[in-house]
């Protein structure tokens, strides 16, 4: 009992020593890696970043040849970083186990290693270091695609106003739908005498307003539905549903917050378009944002098409 206590608080190393298997396994480490970033589940710790500190020991199989000094024949140092910075780039996560369970899956996919331990800290909050632990072997790696490595390839539609309550909306989902690609609806935010102070405030009740819209639309269109996370928006492609954007989870959760872009909804759109990988985005009744848009293409209908 003793031993594992100590084992607890010792690198992870220390633990991949305790529990090696026989054979043993070579092993390289990854000791006090710091970034800051923004993570956390609670209000304070949004808007801001943090220190969070990485120990990682990755056990590896034993080389079949002789590796005649090639770096391409041994899992170089720098893999195990780029698995930290792909996940931390990939969305604002709320917990740390998220973090260590996805960089473990992204280490554990390289094709020497065998086990990884992970350890992350936060080194900011409160007196000491809060942190979690883990351990996974290949036998633990999931086999499907992070939802950060897949484009979408679907048409996001931004409603305006007058577009979500004119009678020719149903006819325009009817002709989009005909395509067979995904379709997703980006609506505007409710109107609203609600006022908030502070710049997150007025970003949430923006977004919520938004998302309000989303609710009352899909409600007049039953082949829609309300998506607020990115498993639900992919499960929705994949099966052919229509969705309708509900963004708050996507927008508060993004790495480079879109904040700025809250109060013009088309921007956000074209935004919401770079994220999934969409291949256009469609503006009805409104114009073009004249800030540069994304990469995909963007078409603007007239409003007196409506």
């Amino acid at each position: 009992m003793a031993d594992e206590v100590k084992h607890a608080f010792e690198h992870p190393l220390e633990r991949s020593l305790a529990s090696a298997q026989d054979p043993a396994l070579d092993r390289i480490s990854l000791r006090d890696h710091i970034v800051a970033v923004e993570i956390g589940a609670f209000q304070a710790e949004r808007d801001m970043t943090q220190r969070i500190s990485f120990n990682v020991v990755v056990e590896v199989r034993h080389a079949a040849k002789d590796l005649g000094d090639d770096v391409d024949l041994i899992l170089s140092y720098d893999r195990v970083t780029e698995a930290i910075d792909i996940e931390l780039a990939a969305e604002r996560l709320n917990l740390l186990e998220t973090l260590a369970e996805r960089v473990a899956d992204r280490i554990l996919k390289e094709p020497q290693a065998e086990r990884v331990f992970v350890r992350i800290e936060k080194l900011d909050r409160g007196g000491g270091a809060l942190g979690v632990e883990i351990v996974r072997a290949m036998s633990d790696v999931s086999s499907a695609a992070s939802a950060s490595d897949a484009a979408l390839n679907a048409r996001v539609v931004f409603l305006s106003e007058a577009a979500m309550s004119s009678r020719n909306v149903s006819n325009w989902i009817d002709q989009l739908t005909k395509t067979q690609v995904p379709l997703v609806l980006v609506v505007p935010p409710a109107r609203s005498d609600l006022s908030a102070r502070t710049r997150l405030a007025k970003a949430q009740v923006t977004l919520l307003a938004m998302e309000q819209n989303a609710w009352i639309f899909a409600a007049t269109e039953p082949r829609c539905a309300v998506v607020e996370t990115r498993t639900e928006l992919d499960w929705a492609c994949k099966n052919k549903q229509i969705s309708v954007w509900a963004p708050q989870k996507f927008v508060m959760d993004a790495v480079e917050s879109p904040l700025h872009l809250v109060d013009d909804p088309v921007a956000l759109a074209d935004w919401f378009c770079s994220q999934i990988g969409a291949l256009e985005l469609v503006v009805v009744g409104e114009e073009l944002p004249t800030s540069p848009m994304s990469l995909c293409r963007a078409v603007a209908v007239e409003s007196e098409a409506i």
